[in-house]
């Protein structure tokens, strides 16, 4: 039994290293890139629009069935998961620290995809039988592109519905069931079974239940983890400009061998920073626009300023921290992989630091699987109409176990190589869809007069 499994994992780590290669990588950047270069470096200088525009969305400003708030906190609830403990743990243990550097970039491009995606989603949404407004890659693709690209929007669909399977679900649901293990001894299966208790409760109330368990949610659980991470960094302030220093140096020259760690190349650090950047903050995977597609707005930009910034808090903030634990603490060389690299940083500055790690995770854990299970019932229903949304439900909850009990290797490299396939669609969809969100864009601040763009 052994064996099989080994030729299987071995068989999806070449799958993997060829949807993410070296066209996989540039074609994430660079449709980031020319986005951010057509768009004028609009979503950088507009940062701080953004945040007054996500104050002002607590209170409904046009039609959708979740605030716009809300509807970020839905987007971060699936986005600030397991990919900023476990991912970055697993990035730098693999890539080196100039893993994080690439998880920088791809962040900051990122902003643009995650800008450009939500505007679309927003532009092209409609509304079903049940009165829901749907939206996401699928609908811009249909109702942007046409007919003729109505094939592109099922592959979308389909890999969407794999796709939260794997990073939303079974990553999730084994990542918690190990931290709980090892912490406080808890049986993967006891762990499965509250969270599926948990979830399908959540489950039954629909997306506005699931919004307003993410509304209040999300924000607790990130700000006791950054209260947690700053502590050991402010303990530890005269070692970060060193940390900084060879987070960038190792993303060009790769890193040498230390500790328990084996060395990694430049092409390891690219590799694995903007593939686990991707899983972590998920720009251009076209996840996040269906959340924001059920927001309540008068403004397809109004809801992409807002979009952003969940790429902008997931890695630039909540990634960072953790990957500057990682490096002044030394963990990062230090044998340990994944979810135990994270709680042997904590747990060696702060007392019960393992735990509170666990802890985190298990939030984390279980808001992303909420997240997308509403991301993976839209693309089914896509499909298959709303008969399908009970059944997805039922076998959504059924995963948990499945991926608690699993082969952390075997969780990991499948949800990389669903990711790619999912974000394949919904980039070419952006590129051909940019014309559309230069001209929204240019329209909405010209009505502002608040933004000169030239656009």
């Amino acid at each position: 039994m052994e064996s099989a499994l080994e030729y299987l994992e071995h068989s999806l780590q070449t799958i993997q290293s060829l949807v993410w290669g070296e066209f996989m990588l540039v074609l994430i950047l660079g449709t980031g890139l020319f986005l951010m270069l057509r768009l004028k470096g609009m979503p950088l200088r507009n940062v701080g629009p953004g945040f007054r525009q996500l104050a002002r969305g607590r209170k409904p400003q046009g039609k959708g069935d979740i605030s716009s708030f809300n509807a970020l906190m839905t987007a971060l609830s699936a986005t600030i998961g397991t990919g900023n403990i476990v991912g970055v743990a697993t990035a730098i243990g693999i890539g080196g620290p100039g893993a994080l550097f690439w998880m920088w970039c791809s962040a900051l491009v990122g902003m643009a995809t995650k800008y450009a995606e939500a505007v679309c989603a927003v532009h092209y949404r409609e509304t079903d039988a049940q009165g829901r407004h749907v939206g996401g890659p699928m609908y811009y693709i249909k109702n942007g592109l046409g007919k003729r690209w109505a094939w592109l929007g099922v592959m979308f669909a389909v890999f969407g519905t794999l796709a939260g399977f794997g990073i939303g679900n079974t990553v999730q649901a084994n990542s918690v069931a190990d931290a709980l293990q090892g912490s406080f001894g808890l049986s993967p299966w006891i762990t499965s079974v509250v969270l599926m208790l948990l979830v399908g409760i959540v489950l039954i109330g629909g997306v506005r239940r699931l919004a307003n368990v993410a509304g209040k949610l999300v924000p607790f659980m990130a700000t006791a983890y950054l209260l947690a991470g700053f502590l050991i960094l402010l303990l530890h302030i005269p070692d970060i400009p060193a940390a900084v220093a060879l987070v960038v140096s190792s993303a060009f020259t790769g890193s040498a061998a230390q500790g328990g760690f084996a060395g990694a190349t430049v092409m390891m650090a690219i590799q694995f920073g903007v593939a686990r950047g991707v899983f972590s903050n998920e720009a251009g995977l076209g996840s996040a626009p269906i959340a924001h597609a059920a927001a309540k707005t008068d403004s397809p930009v109004r809801q992409g300023l807002i979009a952003m910034l969940g790429t902008f808090i997931d890695t630039l903030v909540v990634c960072t921290v953790t990957g500057l634990v990682l490096i002044v603490t030394g963990a990062w060389s230090g044998g340990a992989q994944g979810a135990s690299m994270s709680q042997e940083a904590f747990a060696g500055v702060i007392l019960y630091g393992d735990v509170l790690i666990s802890i985190c995770l298990a939030l984390f854990a279980f808001t992303t699987l909420l997240g997308w299970s509403y991301y993976g019932e839209r693309c089914a229903q896509y499909l298959m109409g709303e008969r399908v949304v009970v059944p997805f439900r039922v076998v959504w909850l059924l995963a948990i176990p499945v991926g608690a009990n699993m082969s952390l290797g075997l969780v990991w490299i499948s949800a990389d190589i669903l990711n790619g396939l999912m974000a394949l669609p919904n980039l070419i969809a952006l590129i051909c869809l940019s014309g559309v969100v230069v001209a929204l864009t240019r329209e909405y601040f010209t009505a502002e007069r608040s933004e000169p763009l030239g656009l």
